[in-house]
């Protein structure tokens, strides 16, 4: 049996995905595919658009065959933790021989030679990194230049260090050496629009440009020509109930949270720098919503997106002792199941024969499958999505989701 393992969020899922997932099974002629798919939080720092049941589905209707939730430690955290435990999730399955990533460079040689030097780290190439640190440039800018100074024949491909697929791709294969996974890499280069470009480009834009159109308001028609015809479909069935979510949804919650900590500082949170902890308690007068937060808090050093991410770790209390608490249990201890399809009972069983860490199918019964440690990263997992189905609930004026009876998305 071969096995596809896919990282993604698909928020949400649209032609370039489905796109991703037909190339993989083409390249690696695996019979089935596994999805690790983040929650109801991103990586970027954000709350998805859509609830993580939603887009279980999109992505089992595109041609995903097991969808599997990468904790929110996980799917929140920077690129290279998101990677660590993504991989981690998908190695300790036991069935899956082959990770396939979109890229922008769609050069795997190129991206495993980039990923080796950044594992190894030798001493002059790191010498050099901290200087620039020092200097005041940003980490992926002194990465960057630090590789381009003593590794010049990288200099013709010093775009692949600067376009976020890329990053993720080389933060992928970093992990599976570190970790000794026995996955294959395996890039698929993207069509279209770039992660960041908001303009739709033929029938392959961005998640990105598919979210600014709808928390625009605008109309969502054009989802037609960016989006497989399930995935449309769900989409505009959910629009008509629902309203799309975004950071400011979280401000009073985030507000009162900083309020009340503001005399201890925030440095025991994930990512949350003394000097940011500061930065943060001096300018909280000013606080108005998240997002606008956010660029307040932003500096040359600091992008949006890094203090958005520390942001919500202290708003969902994810904390640096919690992310060394998973390191001390190798990384994802448990595979909780959000959706699966018919026909793959199957890799369902291969899995039980395999994996080394537990398949949750019913939260009821994780408890009894997880032992202590693992079970407390769960229950973090579930409050965290209840606080999101609270939030859902009280802009669209309905009752909250109840985590313990979602059903699996069986298709």
């Amino acid at each position: 049996m071969k096995v596809n393992g896919i990282i993604a969020e698909y928020n949400p899922f649209h032609n370039g995905h489905k796109y991703q997932l037909e190339q993989s099974l083409k390249r690696t002629n695996a019979d089935y595919t596994i999805v690790v798919m983040s929650g109801n939080f991103v990586q970027r720092g954000a709350p998805a658009m859509l609830d993580k049941h939603i887009r279980a589905k999109m992505a089992i209707l595109g041609g995903a065959d097991l969808v599997l939730e990468l904790p929110a430690i996980y799917a929140t955290a920077s690129a290279e933790s998101f990677a660590a435990g993504a991989v981690s999730l998908l190695t300790k399955l036991g069935v899956v021989s082959h990770l396939c990533f979109g890229s922008e460079c769609g050069d795997i040689d190129l991206l495993k030679r980039a990923a080796a030097i950044l594992v190894e780290e030798p001493e002059e190439y790191s010498a050099t990194l901290r200087r620039f640190l020092k200097q005041g440039m940003t980490y992926p800018t002194a990465r960057t230049w630090a590789l381009m100074q003593h590794y010049p024949d990288l200099n013709e491909h010093r775009e692949i260090f600067s376009s976020p697929n890329n990053i993720l791709g080389m933060e992928y294969i970093k992990a599976i050496l570190r970790q000794g996974s026995s996955l294959i890499p395996v890039t698929i280069k993207r069509q279209g629009a770039d992660y960041h470009d908001i303009r739709p480009v033929s029938s392959y834009c961005s998640a990105l440009s598919i979210r600014q159109a709808l928390y625009a308001e605008s109309n969502p028609e054009f989802l037609k020509e960016q989006m497989p015809t399930d995935a449309c479909e769900l989409l505009m069935n959910w629009l008509t109930s629902h309203s799309v979510v975004r950071s400011n949804d979280f401000s009073s919650i985030l507000y009162y949270k900083l309020l009340s900590e503001k005399e201890y500082g925030y440095e025991r949170y994930l990512d949350v720098s003394s000097d940011l902890s500061d930065r943060i308690q001096k300018q909280l007068k000013e606080f108005r919503d998240f997002e606008s937060f956010c660029n307040l808090l932003k500096t040359k050093e600091l992008t949006y997106t890094r203090i958005s991410r520390c942001l919500l770790h202290i708003l969902l209390n994810i904390t640096k002792e919690d992310m060394a608490c998973c390191t001390e249990l190798g990384y994802t201890p448990y595979a909780r199941v959000l959706g699966l399809r018919k026909s793959a009972s199957p890799l369902l069983s291969a899995i039980k024969e395999k994996s080394c860490i537990p398949l949750v199918t019913k939260l009821a019964d994780a408890e009894k499958q997880l032992g202590e440690d693992a079970f407390l990263i769960l229950k973090q997992d579930i409050l965290i999505s209840q606080l999101y189905q609270g939030i859902v609930s009280g802009k669209d004026n309905k009752n909250a989701a109840n985590e313990y009876t979602i059903p699996l998305v069986i298709v």
